[in-house]
């Protein structure tokens, strides 16, 4: 592991530690994100796993690179749609990207490639419909819940079953993360996403930022609707988002200053290096090769 990485994964394994009261090893619940979010958490689930601490991981059974492992128990609740269906909802999604430069979060948000988001965003319901899975989770005294929080799924489970809960994430959509943190985002300085604008920025270029932070409020909560939805029907109540996002104890965030800019981030947070999606094999080793005068 980079430097960065393992600061992150120590500060992990000392959270584990404390929160099964120092007896060693402990019990892991794991609800992970499909694609290559999964590919970049998985690495650290591995290693949690042979230093000893029990991991369960729950997934959908329709996902991208979800693969079991001997190291971890896997836990696969149904869907109500096939891979066919999230493959071809990708690949609009991908095309409309490509084809057709967002120029606001409305178009980036609310285009013709919505329903990827909508598959992404419903599978926890599908979770908590299986009543022989969530007794299971309720019965097992979970001592944490790692978790990526782009689809709200594991912050989810981890307020419904009354669990502390780790972060391992990129980053999040709207302005949930800093609201939900508490942490200070001032939109003279911190660029929103999507913008491609740095922590320099002219005054016209501010004004745009504040515009689109204004816009991240009118168009959020109805990009997010199925999840409030999903909240509202597991607790019997209205649940604002920004309650999911205060929740977690510890912020594992894959990325850097030197990727992003520099920012207010609360003492939660630990940065872990940037995206590394699947670890590769090593170069091969080349000769030198002579060249003739």
């Amino acid at each position: 592991m980079a430097p960065a990485a393992l600061t992150g994964f120590l500060a992990l394994c000392a959270w584990l530690l404390l929160t099964s009261g120092f007896a060693g090893a402990g019990k892991l619940l794991v609800v992970p994100m499909s694609g290559s979010h999964w590919l970049s958490m998985r690495v650290v689930v591995e290693k949690l796993s042979q230093r000893g601490h029990e991991v369960v991981v729950v997934m959908p059974e329709v996902g991208w690179h979800l693969d079991k492992s001997p190291n971890y128990t896997v836990k696969i609740y149904s869907t109500f749609y096939t891979m066919e269906d999230l493959d071809r909802s990708f690949k609009l999604f991908l095309n409309s990207q490509w084809k057709h430069q967002p120029l606001n979060l409305y178009s980036i948000l609310m285009g013709p490639a919505f329903d990827v988001f909508e598959y992404f965003f419903s599978h926890c319901k599908s979770l908590f419909n299986d009543k022989k899975l969530v007794e299971f989770i309720r019965d097992s005294s979970f001592d944490v819940v790692l978790t990526d929080p782009f689809d709200m799924c594991g912050l989810i489970v981890a307020k419904y079953f009354s669990l502390p809960s780790v972060v391992f994430a990129r980053g999040a959509f709207c302005h949930y993360l800093e609201e939900g943190t508490q942490a200070p985002s001032p939109v003279s300085y911190v660029p929103r996403e999507f913008l491609g604008l740095s922590d320099t920025m002219t005054f016209t270029q501010r004004v745009r930022n504040q515009i689109f932070h204004l816009e991240e409020h009118l168009i959020c909560s109805y990009f997010f609707k199925r999840v409030t939805e999903t909240l509202s029907e597991i607790f019997q109540k209205s649940v604002p988002l920004y309650d999911l996002y205060s929740l977690p104890s510890i912020w594992l965030l894959r990325t850097d200053f030197v990727l992003d800019y520099p920012k207010p981030v609360m003492p939660n947070m630990v940065f872990i290096g940037g995206i590394n999606c699947e670890q590769r094999k090593p170069l091969s080793q080349v000769g030198h090769l002579s060249l003739s005068p």
